[in-house]
């Protein structure tokens, strides 16, 4: 009987994280492929001028 539980247990636990996978890959298409939290940042260097 014990093993027919953590048979039990292991399947519930993989067919938890498939579903946690395809939530995430659904939001993401629902967001249009973008994080929504995600920002590309402006880098701005400048460098001295060489003249000395």
């Amino acid at each position: 009987m014990a093993t027919e539980t953590k048979s039990t247990s292991g399947l519930a636990f993989i067919l938890g994280a498939v579903v946690v996978v395809v939530g995430g890959l659904v939001w993401y298409i629902y967001a249009g492929g973008d994080v929504p939290a995600q920002n590309e940042a402006e880098i701005q260097i400048d460098l001295p001028d060489g003249d000395g």
